[in-house]
């Protein structure tokens, strides 16, 4: 019972686990992709002043990895075959529970490319350094592939378009108008920024959950070990009377037998269960009315939808101050939602902006965006600094986050620790009814 309070909050931290949204998406297992496999290969190189150079080229063969580097102006020493991909997507083996590329060190790592790229370095110069620098083994193959790929004519976007399991369609899109524009390191030291402001705030919230969540799971387990160990020792004594037994008792009794006997069945029903809401959620009308609920939980929901209303407006400010088409940032902000519901009243703003109508009028057409909100759109698009009141508009939500999940918080420790209080009162109640009733028999 404790547990189902603070899981409700949890949808917070899922929504807002969306560092990985905008910056790199969880990997699983690929789908079947044709073609052959690609052997991807680790090399040490001189380079034309003599320094020792190392990375990854992708190549059919040694014979071709060979010539790939020396186009590059590299000359080969030793070559080691790292691992195998498929010519259609990611290697799932690169990808690992233990070999993954965090949205924190994509964030560095674009951070570090702005850093070289503003300096004047050559963008494959920037590559390798960095793949030379990088802790992460995964990261490293990246990188070395997608220098591989700039060497041999594609832009940078194109190279980091075909690692869509690492780099987001909002990161693909701002480096390609960065790219467009001749101004890449600035787009770069923008992205930058966004994603350490989307970790700030998702991290403010982790921390608010972090206490709830762990006294919800020391308090069910503490239960959980009140009726299956002590509480059928202490009401074995009852066994061995004649004395009826009150009815609190009889039910403690039986349900800590019915825990003892049956906890494989109930796991395995909860097993069952979780499997079928998941299914269900998983197709198009369930998630449309699984995320429509999620809105409407009473406390959790504002949170969420405020949460859905930060990350709109600061997603759409970068991308518009970055140079992308407005008409491309609304079906990329569409995708990073995560919720069907708001994804469906964006789709139909932007057929209404597609038809010529304003942003402010699109977006007052649904009940979903607040009149603060469209106001400040508004204002935004009167004065030509619509990049600027989404700023406003994501930093006053962002703000209003904080607020209501510290206001969660501080309500939800009080009401953990008076269930606990109920609950372990309950137990300690049941056990003393019947001792009570033989000391008034004695007596």
């Amino acid at each position: 019972m404790i547990l189902s309070f603070a899981l409700k909050f949890k949808y917070i931290v899922h929504t807002m686990s969306d560092e990985a949204i905008f910056f790199h998406e969880s990997t699983s297992w690929p789908d079947n992709d044709e073609g052959p496999d690609m052997p991807v290969y680790e090399y040490q190189a001189l380079d034309a002043q003599g320094k020792k150079r190392k990375g990854i080229v992708e190549a059919d063969g040694l014979t071709q990895a060979r010539s790939r580097l020396r186009a590059s102006g590299l000359y080969p020493v030793s070559f080691k075959e790292s691992r195998a991909k498929k010519s259609g997507g990611e290697s799932w083996l690169s990808f690992s529970l233990f070999n993954s590329v965090s949205a924190e060190e994509i964030f560095v790592v674009t951070r570090q490319l702005a850093t070289l790229l503003g300096a004047g370095i050559p963008v494959d110069a920037a590559l390798s350094s960095l793949s030379e620098q990088t802790g992460n083994a995964a990261m490293k193959k990246v990188l070395g592939q997608i220098k591989t790929e700039v060497n041999e004519g594609k832009t940078l976007a194109q190279a980091m378009g075909s690692h869509g399991k690492v780099f987001s369609p909002i990161f693909v899109n701002m480096v390609r108008a960065g790219e467009e524009s001749g101004s890449l390191g600035v787009v770069l030291d923008r992205l930058a920024d966004f994603s350490e402001k989307q970790q700030d705030l998702r991290g403010k919230v982790k921390a608010a959950l972090y206490y709830p969540i762990f006294m919800a799971v020391i308090g069910t387990a503490i239960l959980a070990v009140l009726i299956t160990y002590v509480v059928p020792n202490i009401t074995q004594i009852f066994d061995e009377m004649d004395q009826v037994l009150p009815l609190p008792t009889l039910l403690l009794i039986r349900f800590s037998s019915l825990l003892q006997q049956y906890w494989w069945a109930m796991a395995i029903l909860a097993v069952l269960l979780f499997f079928v809401a998941r299914s269900l959620v998983a197709s198009p009308s369930g998630r449309y009315y699984w995320d429509s609920i999620k809105l409407k939980i009473p406390l959790v929901g504002p949170v969420l939808h405020k949460i859905i209303l930060a990350r709109f407006a600061s997603t759409m400010a970068n991308l518009n101050r970055s140079g992308v088409e407005f008409m491309t940032s609304m079906r990329i902000v569409r995708t990073l939602v995560n919720n069907v519901r708001i994804a469906a009243v964006i789709d139909e703003a932007t057929e209404l902006i597609g038809k010529g109508k304003s942003m402010t009028v699109a977006l007052a057409a649904s009940e979903w965006f607040p009149p603060m909100f469209v106001q400040l759109i508004a204002a935004g698009e009167q004065s030509g600094k619509l990049d600027d009141m989404l700023d406003k508009a994501a930093s006053a939500y962002e703000r209003d986050v904080e607020a209501a999940v510290k206001g969660m918080t501080s309500l939800l420790e009080p009401l953990m620790i008076t269930v606990m209080g109920l609950a372990v009162g309950s137990i300690v109640v049941s056990i003393l009814l019947p001792i009570f009733e033989m000391n008034q028999m004695i007596r």
